[in-house]
Order: structure tokens, then sequence, then C-alpha cells
């Protein structure tokens, strides 16, 4: 019986995303009470290292007193406003211009939404109503991927393509298709070299575009990197061969930088990495470093003017959120993106995630690893049952859950993709910081190593 009186409130009255709600019932929340720099704190005093920054998002660490005191004086001052009816305020037009300035060349044009998510259902409608307004009422579907994560709203959960995101909803709806996972690892045939493999998802592409007939698809959708599919790592040349096919068949390249973007790659976009040019890219998570919800959609010039068109001919742009350009978010995101700048996290990213990813190698000889994979400072250990022949464990997450709640004994947050256990922390980390971190996940890993060899028992 949970005696903490704010845990048993919880489980009688909060409803938890991606939670098993009758488990939670049993065994209920860890009550995390503050945080500061890379850790976060229980309410009975016990310290973890967040290791996937909250949700791959608290760029600057927790408990910056900047981004605390940007959101009290813009609080103070204008603490909500609306950007409906030819309305504005300064912050969030100065982040508008601010990112349009960091962004990939030829994004002129910024749309601010709460979340995520809500920003990806946003660009299916901007790229809807952009058809429409070009006179192609049927160029309307999406491609994404299978593994990818794009959101759990309507539009954005069907776009999603993992399985548990929409079992029981009904999802994906009719305009929505998935291609494979670009999953080297997992997904490559035997002796299929990268460029050998980007080639065959690139001609996966195009004989879905040519089946489903070009007039009828409108963008592909995809993160530079797969977070939450498993961090997955594109093959050599893959995304320039997606885009090779896309701009053959005028399909639309829309980059969800939600978590690779401001600097998680150690490039300011993970567009930069791999030599994305897209038509729409999508961004959230570390812009407030997630102190604030607030997602941004940004358009080329292109589409933007076909746009604003339909609206004068329709009377108005009949879409937008209530609290969308929040005055406060967006200054906290202003302050945010000074900090990541000032403090060189960019540059961070890349030199501490290289000092990560090479200390997460050093687990590639263990028995029960099959992959380290990663790019910046974000990363993953992909465990198997069988390394030679990367089988995987039956049930598959049964493990990855398992190393997720004993990580918690040894003051550690991790993720656990299936078997695949992420690694996200804070830009600021230091190396030192990252060699502790490690050191708990050792830890962690010998654990569930004696697990394991006991017969899995559960309990």
């Amino acid at each position: 019986m949970l005696t903490n009186s704010l845990q048993s409130k919880d489980i009688a009255h909060q409803i938890h995303p991606a939670t098993n709600l009758r488990r939670h019932e049993r065994v209920g929340p860890i009550v995390i009470d503050r945080g500061s720099g890379i850790y976060v704190y229980d309410d009975e005093g016990r310290e973890y290292i967040e290791g996937l920054a909250g949700l791959w998002s608290v760029a600057v660490g927790f408990g910056e007193k900047r981004l605390v005191e940007a959101a009290a004086r813009q609080m103070s001052k204008l603490p909500y406003y609306h950007i409906f009816s030819h309305k504005t305020h300064a912050p969030s037009t100065l982040l508008a211009e601010k990112l349009v300035s960091l962004a990939p060349e030829g994004l002129k044009h910024v749309f601010f939404t709460n979340s995520g998510g809500e920003a990806n259902d946003t660009v299916v409608k901007f790229v809807w109503y952009y058809n429409n307004a070009l006179g192609r009422p049927e160029k309307k579907k999406f491609i994404s991927r299978q593994g990818a994560y794009h959101g759990i709203t309507v539009a954005a959960g069907s776009l999603t393509g993992l399985q548990v995101n929409q079992k029981g909803f009904d999802l994906p709806l009719p305009f929505a298709r998935h291609v494979s996972s670009p999953h080297h690892y997992r997904n490559a045939l035997p002796g299929e070299g990268e460029e050998a493999f980007a080639e065959r998802l690139a001609a996966e592409l195009e004989t879905m575009i040519l089946n489903e007939g070009p007039e009828t698809i409108a963008a592909f959708i995809g993160e530079p990197l797969m977070g939450a599919g498993g961090v997955i790592v594109p093959p050599r040349t893959y995304w320039q061969r997606i885009q090779e096919v896309c701009r053959k068949y005028d399909v639309l390249v829309v980059a969800d930088e939600v978590i690779n973007g401001f600097g998680r790659l150690g490039t300011m976009f993970g567009c930069e990495s791999f030599g994305i040019k897209p038509d729409i890219l999508v961004c959230s998570k570390q812009i407030t470093s997630s102190y604030q919800p607030l997602a941004a959609v940004l358009i080329s010039d292109t589409i933007y003017q076909a746009m604003a068109d339909q609206s004068d001919r329709l009377g108005t742009f009949g879409h937008g959120y209530t609290t969308g350009a929040h005055p406060v978010a967006t200054a906290v995101a202003l302050e945010n993106l000074a900090i990541i700048e000032e403090r060189g996290l960019v540059q961070n990213a890349a030199e501490v995630g290289a000092h990560m990813r090479a200390g997460l190698a050093r687990f590639a000889d263990h028995p029960l690893v099959g992959e380290v994979r990663g790019r910046g400072l974000i990363a993953a250990v992909e465990l198997v049952a069988d390394k030679s022949t990367k089988a995987r464990f039956d049930p598959v997450g049964k493990v990855g859950l398992r190393l997720f709640e004993r990580a918690h004994n040894h003051g550690l947050i991790v993720r656990a993709i299936g078997d695949s256990i992420a690694f996200c922390p804070p830009m600021i980390i230091t190396t030192a910081e990252v060699d502790e971190m490690l050191r708990r996940f050792a830890a962690t890993l010998d654990d569930i190593s004696s697990w394991i060899a006991a017969g899995m028992p559960d309990g």
C-alpha cells in the first residue's frame, strides 16, 4: 500500500502518457521534486542523472535561473496575449526572426504551436491547404517511416510509425503511408553496405510513389536522425537519395527536428548533419529546453505565398491556437537560444558527444550488446539475446523495461525503446559527468546480466 499522499492522489486522478495504466496503479509514480544541472531529485532526496534530458529536451540543464527570470519578466509585463487578427507582441516576432536566421536556407516564415505533435498536425493542414490553393486536391498523402515518431494527435499519430501509439485508436488515418526504417543493423540484407541499403530504401520510396500515383503524394516526413524509434542514424547517402526521389515527383520534404534541433547532433539543426534541404521544418523541445511548451513550423516562401493567396481568396487563414506564440514561452525561447549560443552548447554537444559515444562503444563487446549507435549527444545501446544472430529477447521490451527500472536504483534515468537504451543528456554535460553516467549504466548492466542469468524472474 502506497502511503505517500501525493502518490496516492496521482494514482487516483492523473492519467499518464506512454504508461500501462493498470501497472501504474500497482507500482505508483516516482515523484520528481526538483532539478539542478544534469540532475533531478525525487521527493525523498534521491539524486538521478537525467540521461534523457527529460524527454530529449532540456538543453541548458535544470534550474537555469536566466530562463526563470526571463519568464518572470515577461509574466509581469504581458503574461498572455494572442496573435490572431493582426495582433502581435515582441517576443514572438523576435523569435520568428531568430529562427529564420538559424534555420536551413530557404525557410522564411514561422508559425508557432504548443507542442511538436501539434506542429506536425499543423504541417498536415498546411500542406493540404497549399495543394488546394494550387488546384491539386488529390495531392494529399504523406509518406513516413516505420518506427518514426511525429506525435500522437490524430494526424501526427498517423504519421508516427510505432504501432504502440496507434493500436486501439483507429490509427493511422488513410492519408498516411509508411516505408522502411533506415536501420542498417536491423534491416540491411546480408552483406549489404550502407550505400546499397540507402539505394534500396530510395527505390522502395519511388515504388510507393508510383504505385500510389505521384499526383496523390504530397510530402515525405522524416526526422534527420530518428529519436523515439530507437535513435536510428541513417546510412550514408540515405537523405541524398530520398531527396532526389522526392524532387523528381514534386513531393515536399518535411524535416521533423523536434529532437534533433538546436544542437543535439553537434550542428544547429540535424539537416546540416545530413545535407537535407527541407521545404518545411518542425522544431520544439530544446527551443525552450522545455521550460515552456512551444513548437514552431518553418516553411518556404513558395509555400507561404500560395497559402497567403488562398487566405485572401477565402477571407482568412482559418487555423490557429489560443496559446500559440505565447509571449512567455517565446520570451523563454529567446533566452534559451541565447544561452545555447553564448555557452557554445552546439560545439559542446559535438565534443562531449564524441566522448559519450566512445565510452558507450566500450560496451560493444558485452555479451548483451548488439549495437551502439548515435550522433552528437544522442545515442543508443541495443540489447540482444544473441550477438551472432542479432536475435531479440522474447518478449521484446522485457529486458529494456527491467534495465530502465533498475537504473533508478543506481541514480540514472534513461529511456528504454523496446530493448534499445537511449541516452540524450542535457547539452551542458561535461566529460566527467558523462563518465559518471556511464559508470552508473555499467552497474545497471551488471545487474541485468545477473537477472538474465537467473532466468529473468518476475518481481
